[in-house]
């Protein structure tokens, strides 16, 4: 091999329509070292991965602009088989095994040993018998390499998770001519003792000469397993260094950038009383795929703006959406000290709750219909409001009025409320949103990612618009977001949730190094801490 690097990737720059993803992004990664890669959620990082595996995302979409060398040759990836026959694999977060098949034929999948017999010396190789105990063979050594001395003839289905993650590893192990593997978040799903074998796993692989890219948010697994690390910004590349050069503290700092000064909407002129609880959550376990909470315990504050933050599939989304009713959930709630009732959403919603959906195209508005009938129909369905007669007939006149009054208050830019919501803006549907929430008349306001998908201009007004229903109407809200810097602009305290359970509360000014730490599991100093 003429280069010293495995894989370069040189100038990357990918284009969604007008969005920069990802600008000159550069990625040089050694035979044999373990090469993390960091950012905060949409900094890049999973989008540079499908440049490197030619996803089919990326070249439906114009492609990008840079270059990918493989052992100091260029190269043209096309599609994820064609990366998988140049030496690429990758250890998905999500499996990828078919639960119905046994181990040994997850690990050979699309790899069959085949021996002949005499039928296929007449009709052909397609007609050759698999060669199972050869299969048993590979299956075995690649799943002794990984330290599972689990029978290779279990079913999938089987399985413990962390098992499969393990298995999905041995599938990687068992391919020939492995130049690079990537990990994505493998530890995730794991027990602290299974994470430990699996860097042992990794370090193991790297020693054999293949390289690893390593994504993970936990910033302990990265001091203790990577060789070298880059870190990802806002689609950019922020810096790449040897772990020697560095520590956790100054890599949560570069994860989340900024000075650690806050640009706030709007100052808050009195302080909220920490002994009026509006909402008290005990052991709230929701079982939301991708996003369940394990243990959360959290008081929300009568009168303040709580975020909650925290990278994705940490549980964040599911806080809730299990208080709500959207999934199952466990655990003991109190609205404004009475308790309330888990699993039940037209309860949620009668008791003074209300929510506004992070996806808001799915969920949170029924699309063909006009603006005014996605206002009012939350309270059609819930209080038997907007109706009229013994027959509960839709008061149009009553309807017609409320709307127009809705948007005029929040600025919904449309043509009249006639007008059906699919064919408004994000910003604007997402006002849509929040009055059809409003028209509930609501104590407690649930936000979730109130900005995703809509312009910085319509972003401005919209998190203005939590702010006013804060301070004008006294309303109680949580803003659930993946973007850190919304949450510090507008709320009181933020919690930062990791591994399904609140790490900690932070103050909205508390410093860019200890909202990074928080949100890889790390303990930050008591200084920090919100009151």
């Amino acid at each position: 091999m003429d280069s010293e690097f495995v894989l370069e990737m040189n100038g990357i720059t990918k284009k969604y329509g007008l969005n920069t993803v990802l600008k000159d992004v550069t990625l040089r990664v050694r035979p044999g070292e373990i090469h993390a890669l960091l950012g905060e959620n949409g900094a890049g990082k999973s989008t540079l991965m499908n440049v490197l595996f030619g996803m089919p995302v990326i070249h439906s979409t114009g492609g990008f602009q840079g270059q990918v060398r493989l052992e100091g040759q260029d190269v043209k990836i096309h599609s994820p088989m064609d990366a998988m026959t140049k030496g690429i694999g990758m250890v998905h977060q999500e499996f990828m095994l078919i639960p119905g098949f046994n181990i040994t034929e997850n690990i050979k999948l699309n790899r069959e040993i085949s021996r002949p017999w005499f039928v296929s010396k007449i009709i052909g190789k397609d007609m050759e018998l698999l060669d199972t105990p050869a299969m048993k063979r590979d299956a075995r050594l690649a799943l002794d390499s990984v330290g599972m001395k689990i029978d290779e003839n279990e079913l999938v289905s089987t399985l413990p998770i962390g098992h499969m993650q393990f298995i999905e590893i041995a599938r990687e192990i068992d391919k020939t001519g492995m130049k690079l593997l990537v990990f994505d978040e493998p530890t995730a799903v794991l027990t602290e003792s299974e994470a430990a074998q699996l860097i042992d796993v990794m370090k193991s692989i790297a020693a054999r000469g293949v390289a690893i890219i390593f994504i993970t948010h936990r910033l302990e697994e990265v001091m203790n397993a990577a060789d070298t690390i880059t870190i990802l910004r806002d689609g950019q590349l922020v810096t790449s260094l040897a772990k020697t050069e560095t520590d956790m503290s100054e890599l949560a700092r570069l994860m989340i950038g900024g000075s650690g000064s806050v640009s706030r909407v709007s100052e808050r002129e009195t302080n909220i009383d920490p002994t009026k609880i509006a909402m008290k959550i005990r052991h709230l376990a929701v079982d939301q795929a991708g996003e369940a909470t394990v243990d959360i315990n959290l008081d929300v504050r009568e009168g303040e703006i709580l975020g909650i933050g925290g990278l994705a599939g940490q549980g964040k989304i599911g806080l809730p959406n299990g208080i709500m009713g959207c999934y199952p959930a466990t655990g003991e709630v109190e609205l404004f000290g009475e308790k309330f009732e888990l699993n039940n959403a037209k309860q949620a919603l009668s008791k003074g709750l209300a929510m506004v959906s992070e996806n808001r195209r799915q969920v949170g508005l029924l699309l063909d219909q006009s603006i005014e009938d996605n206002i009012v129909f939350s309270a059609m369905q819930v209080q038997n409001d907007f109706v009229k007669g013994p027959f509960k007939l839709k008061d149009s006149k009553k309807i017609r009025a409320h709307a127009e009054e809705m948007v005029k208050e929040l600025d919904i830019r449309c043509t009249s409320p006639t007008q059906a919501s699919g064919t408004l803006s994000g910003g604007n549907q997402q006002k849509v949103c929040v009055a059809r929430a409003l028209t509930l008349n609501p104590r407690f306001l649930f936000v979730s990612e109130p900005t995703r998908g809509i312009d910085i201009g319509a972003k401005a007004l919209v998190m203005q618009t939590i702010v006013d229903l804060n301070r004008k109407k006294g309303i109680t809200v949580v803003v659930v977001s993946s973007e850190l810097s919304e949450l510090r602009s507008v709320c009181d305290r933020i919690a930062i949730v990791t591994d399904g359970v609140v790490e900690c509360i932070l103050r909205p000014d508390s410093s860019d190094t200890a909202f990074g730490l928080a949100m890889s599991g790390v303990d930050v100093e008591e200084g920090e801490l919100a009151k």
